[in-house]
C-alpha cells in the first residue's frame, strides 16, 4: 500500500506533493526537529523543578506542539502559491496587530514587553510578523499587484510600499524593545531589496543608517550598553551566563558527558533557551555541534541553490529572505553562545525551547518547503 502511495505514477493530491517536494530538504529539517526534541529532555527538567514543576513538564508541553507544528509545516508546503500569498498576508496581519497591543498590554520578562496572552496562551506575535513579512515583502516587490488598487497616492511603487510597510514592523519591535530580532528583520529586508533591483549605493547607505541604529540602541537603551560593554570588556559587568556556557563546551569536549549527565547547565539560565547549544555541547561533545552546524550549513545552501534556478521573482525573494531569515538567527544564536558575538536573547530555530518559536519556524520552513518544490513555469505565475 505504502508503495503504491508513494510510487511516482500515483497523480493524486499527496503523490504530486511528494514528487516535487525537495525530500533532502524535508529530511534535513526533520533531523532538526527530532535533535530539537532530545534537546528538549536533556535542557528543561532541572527548569521545571525551578518552577515548582514536575521534571518533564516543559518536556510534555513542547511535544504537545512538535506533532501539530510538523503538521502545519507539510500542510502549508502543499498550498498552491495563490494560497500560501494569501495565507501570509492574513497572519502577517493578525501578526502585526498583535505587536502593535504587545508593548503597551504584553507580559513584562526581563525588562521587556515581548510576550501577550490570547485566550489563556502567552504568544510571542514577533515569531509570526517575522517569516510572514518575508513572504509579503516578496509579494509586494515581485510585481506590486498587491498594492497598486489600494495605494495610488504612494505612486503604487513597491519598494514604497515595502520601506513603509517594514518601518512599521521596527517600530513595534524596538517598542518592546527587541533589537535582536530588529536586526534580522532588518537584514532580510535589505537582502530583499537588493535581489528586487535597488542599486547597491542605496543598499549601502540602509546600512549606514542600520549601523547608527546600533550606535543609537548603546547610547539609549542600558541593557544595550551593558552587553556590549561586557563583551568588549570582561570586567564591564557580570558575565555568569556566558561563562557558563564557556564551561559547558569544555566540559563537553569531543563526545560530551552523555545524555542526562551534564552538571554546567544547571547552572545557566536560559540553558533551555537561548543557551541549548551549549546544552548540546556538554552532554552530546563538539562532534554533535558540528553536526547541528553542518544540517543548518545544508539547509541554506539547499535553499540558495533552489533560489538560484528560479525565473520567478517571488519565488526568488521568498527563498532568500526565509532562508537568509531562519539560518541568520542559528548563527546569532549559536556565536552568542560561544562568546563570538555580544549575547542576544534569540532562539535557535528548532533546538531551543517555546511554542511560538517552534510553530512559526514550522510555518517559516513549510512555506520554503513550497517555495522550493518544482513547477511547471507556467506554475510559478
Amino acid at each position: 500500500m505504502l508503495k503504491g502511495i508513494f510510487a511516482r505514477q500515483n497523480r493524486s493530491f499527496f503523490g504530486q506533493w511528494w514528487w516535487t517536494v525537495d525530500r533532502w530538504l524535508l529530511l534535513a529539517i526533520c533531523l532538526l526537529m527530532g535533535i530539537g526534541t532530545v534537546l528538549c529532555f536533556a535542557g528543561t527538567p532541572f527548569i521545571a523543578k525551578k518552577l515548582g514543576h514536575s521534571s518533564f513538564y516543559l518536556v510534555e508541553k513542547q511535544l504537545l506542539l512538535v506533532i501539530p507544528t510538523f503538521c502545519i509545516m507539510i500542510f502549508i508546503s502543499m498550498l498552491p502559491l495563490a494560497l500560501l500569498k494569501r495565507l501570509s498576508l492574513l497572519v502577517f496581519c493578525i501578526g502585526f496587530i498583535f505587536l502593535v497591543l504587545t508593548p503597551f498590554f504584553g507580559m513584562e520578562i526581563k525588562g521587556a514587553r515581548r510576550w501577550i496572552s490570547v485566550l489563556g496562551f502567552s504568544i510571542q506575535p514577533s515569531e509570526f510578523v517575522k517569516p510572514s513579512f518575508v513572504l509579503v515583502s516578496a509579494w509586494i516587490l515581485s510585481k506590486g499587484s498587491l498594492v497598486r488598487p489600494y495605494f495610488k497616492e504612494l505612486g503604487s511603487h513597491p519598494k514604497t510600499i515595502s520601506l513603509f510597510t517594514y518601518l512599521l514592523v521596527i517600530l513595534f519591535l524596538v517598542l518592546e524593545p527587541d533589537f535582536g530580532m530588529s536586526f534580522v528583520v532588518t537584514v532580510v529586508w535589505v537582502a530583499q531589496i537588493f535581489l528586487a533591483g535597488l542599486p547597491l549605493f542605496w543598499v549601502v547607505g540602509i546600512g549606514v543608517i542600520g549601523f547608527l541604529g546600533v550606535g543609537a540602541g548603546y547610547v539609549f537603551f542600558p541593557h544595550v550598553t551593558s552587553r556590549i560593554d561586557r563583551f568588549l570588556d570582561p570586567e564591564a559587568g557580570d558575565r555568569y551566563q556566558i561563562n557558563r556556557s564557556l564551561e559547558a563546551f569544555t566540559s563537553g569536549g569531543f563526545f560530551g558527558q552523555g545524555p542526562g549527565e551534564g552538571l554546567v547547565k544547571k547552572h545557566l539560565p536560559d540553558a533551555h533557551s537561548d543557551f541549548i547549544f551549549a546544552v548540546a555541547g556538554e552532554e552530546f561533545g563538539l562532534f554533535f555541534c558540528l553536526l547541528i552546524v553542518l544540517i543548518y550549513g545544508f539547509i541554506f545552501f539547499k535553499s540558495v541553490g533552489r533560489a538560484y534556478k528560479q525565473h520567478n521573482l517571488y519565488l526568488l525573494l521568498g527563498i532568500g529572505g526565509l532562508t537568509l531569515q531562519f539560518t541568520f538567527q542559528a548563527i546569532i544564536n549559536m556565536s552568542s553562545s560561544l562568546h563570538i558575538i555580544p549575547t542576544k536573547g534569540m532562539t535557535l530555530p528548532f533546538l531551543s525551547y517555546g511554542g511560538s518559536s517552534l510553530v512559526a519556524v514550522g510555518a517559516s520552513m513549510g512555506a520554503l518547503l513550497n517555495l522550493t518544490r518544482k513547477r511547471r513555469y507556467e506554475d510559478n505565475e
